[in-house]
């Protein structure tokens, strides 16, 4: 909160301000924005509220880099899950699971 934040939204407009807050869905609400429509005209807002499914994506400032919530967890290992990659099915096909009955 409080770092300035650029964020392009999916028509294309871009919003450049100061993050005030920010939700788990992406909801944002900035303050003090400068808004970059797609044929370069500018405007500035006082506050706005984006909502989160309309957030293509986020420039956060270089100092977060390092931030605990955006470091890589890394690869766990393939977990098996349904298995229902594409060779397991055709595995199971020509095993004869699943032939037409009669």
């Amino acid at each position: 909160q409080g770092h300035v934040v650029t964020l392009e939204i999916t028509s294309g407009q871009v919003y450049r301000g100061k993050l005030l807050e920010a939700e788990d869905n992406m909801n944002v609400q900035l303050k003090d924005i400068t808004v970059t429509a797609r044929d370069g005209r500018v405007s500035h807002l006082d506050q706005v509220y984006i909502r989160g499914s309309h957030v293509r994506f986020f420039i956060v400032p270089d100092m977060l880099r390092n931030a605990p919530m955006f470091r890589s967890r890394g690869v766990k290992g393939r977990g098996v899950g349904l298995a229902r990659g594409r060779a397991t099915v055709s595995r199971a096909r020509a095993s004869g699971r699943g032939a037409p009955r009669g």
